[in-house]
Parts: structure tokens; C-alpha cells; sequence
């Protein structure tokens, strides 16, 4: 069935559209909520199909796009690709699919923010730690570098961590400290300045990061300054929402079937697979209850694409 909205909604209304691989983008959706609780969040974790980091740039665009396709009917005033493997392979190519949809990154937010953090009169090495799409991409190497092009960057692949942190380990379990041990040594040698959090996960090991790196290093949260860039983008235009609209029906495209709205009306998820283990574990990621999220198969976003092409 083609989706479609029979209420008006103006632009300031409508939702910001965040999407990722799986559960790390819900740190952007946190943070967004934290600077602009008054706006409703569409999210969507293609579960099914994670990880990004080890396909091709071709294959993450394609499934980017396909879940853009299937969001178009929330008229989003914003879309978020709050993954950093998909951010580096995929966002420019969006961007073309997509002219008429404003579309960001967690890439360019974060380059900008570990260039701030360099300090005057010491050599400016930036670590990176990321998935490996991201860090064969060089897609913080090269934003890093066109703001400031004497900057070392050190990048790190880091594939376990995703693993970690959606096995709900805590930071106190051995193997979550080895494991950063081990990832932040080559980089630390190097005395960075500041160290990029290069995949939206790992803001959840952020204490224990900072610890293991001590003061004399900013960590750098993507997350947190894609939601920065976000509202300031929105506020640019004038498309922040008042504040004491309810809209949470408004939003839903006609065509889908009605959802018990949790507490927390705010945000409306879906996901491509493993509905109650997301429910489980994004309540950990945003620290709320969150209810079960709608499942939309990938046999549905190929078949809502397809239909839409023909």
C-alpha cells in the first residue's frame, strides 16, 4: 500500500527523521531530544541488515535509500544518518537522490568539534575510533584535514565494540576495559588532543573512555554534535516546533495501521527485525521506556521502492 498524509502539517511539524544501521543512532535521538524536547522523532534501525561497516559503499546507499523512500510520507523537515559508516559511504549520494530533503551527517559535526578542541602551540593529533567502512573511507581524515590540513589524524578500526555494547556489557565487565585498552594504546602513544567517538554506539562507553584517556584528551561525541548541528541547522530556517503542539497522530502517514503511543510520545520507531530485543535495549540507550517498535521487513522497503519506481 503507498503511504500518504491526509492531515496538513506545516513545515515546523513535521518530524526530524533520524535512521541508522541498528541501535547507535538512538544516542543522536537522545541528544536531539535533550536540545529540542519539544520536536517528534521518526526513527528507524535496520536491524535486519547490520552491520554497515563491513558492506560496500554501494550496498549502504542502496539500503539508505530504501528507507528514505519508506519515510518520505512523514514529509520530514530534517533527515538524520546517525550511523558514521553510512554518513561516509553514503550522504553525498543521498543528497543527490534527494534533492528536495534536507539531509545530514555525524561526519562533518564531529571533524569540526575535534578541530576546536586542538589546543595552541601543542602538534595536532586527533585520534579516530570507528567501524571499518568508516576508517577505509577516510572520511574523518579527509573533513579533519580540509579544516586544518597540518592535523595528524590517527584512526583505529574498533569492530568489537558495537558487539559489547549491544550484548548489554556494562563498563565495569573486565572484558569491555581490556577491549578499549587494547584499541586506544596505538592511539594514545601518539598524545592526541582529542579522540572522535567515529560511531554513535560508543557514546554509551564514553565514562569509561575518558577515564582510560585522562583529562589532557577531549573525547569528541558525534552524536552529541550532530544534534548541535541539527538545531542550529533548524533554527536557521526557522523550522523549530512550538513547543505545546500535540501532533503525534498528525505525524503518522495514512496507510499505516494506529500504535499505542508510549509515555514518551515524543518518538515513533521502526525497525527491519527484533522488535522486543530493541525495545530492550533502547530503553538502555535513552534511559526511558520505549515500546515496541513497528517491523518493516526489508522484502517491504525493496517491494514500497519498487512500486514507487513503476
Amino acid at each position: 500500500m503507498k503511504l500518504g498524509s491526509d492531515v496538513p502539517m506545516t513545515r515546523n511539524d513535521a518530524p526530524i527523521v533520524v535512521l541508522d544501521s541498528g541501535l547507535g543512532g538512538l544516542t543522536v535521538v537522545q541528544a536531539l531530544h535533550a536540545r529540542m524536547p519539544q520536536e517528534r522523532i521518526v526513527y528507524f534501525g535496520d536491524t535486519a541488515r547490520l552491520p554497515y561497516g563491513s558492506k560496500t559503499p554501494a550496498t549502504v546507499t542502496h539500503f539508505v535509500e530504501q528507507i528514505i523512500h519508506y519515510l518520505e510520507p512523514f514529509q520530514p523537515k530534517h533527515v538524520v544518518i546517525a550511523c558514521n559508516t553510512a554518513s561516509a559511504l553514503a550522504l553525498e549520494s543521498v543528497r543527490e537522490t534527494f534533492p528536495d530533503l534536507s539531509i545530514t551527517g555525524v561526519v562533518e559535526p564531529g571533524a569540526r568539534a575535534a578541530v576546536d578542541a586542538l589546543r595552541p602551540g601543542e602538534e595536532p593529533v586527533i585520534g579516530v575510533i570507528a567501524t571499518e567502512a568508516t576508517v577505509r573511507s577516510r572520511a574523518y581524515v579527509l573533513a579533519i584535514e580540509d579544516l586544518c590540513p597540518s592535523a595528524r589524524v590517527i584512526t583505529r578500526a574498533t569492530p568489537l565494540l558495537v558487539h559489547v555494547i549491544e550484548e548489554g556489557r556494562e563498563l565495569d565487565d573486565p572484558l569491555v576495559r581490556l577491549c578499549l585498552q587494547q584499541y586506544l594504546a596505538p592511539i594514545l602513544d601518539r598524545r592526541p588532543s582529542a579522540l572522535v567517538l567515529g560511531c554513535t554506539h560508543y557514546p554509551i562507553l564514553r565514562p569509561l573512555i575518558c577515564e582510560l584517556v585522562g583529562k589532557q584528551v577531549s573525547v569528541i561525541d558525534s552524536a552529541a554534535q550532530c544534534a548541535q548541528d541539527v538545531r542550529e541547522h533548524l533554527a536557521e530556517r526557522g523550522l523549530l516546533r512550538d513547543a505545546g503542539y500535540d501532533m503525534l497522530e498528525s505525524i503518522r502517514p495514512a496507510g499505516l495501521p494506529p500504535i499505542d503511543a508510549p509515555a514518551e510520545s515524543w518518538l515513533q520507531c521502526y525497525v527491519t527485525d527484533d522488535s522486543p530485543r530493541f525495545a530492550m535495549l533502547a530503553s538502555r540507550f535513552l534511559g526511558i521506556t520505549v515500546a515496541p517498535p513497528e517491523v518493516v521487513s526489508p522484502d517491504e522497503l525493496f517491494a514500497n521502492l519498487t512500486a514507487q519506481a513503476l
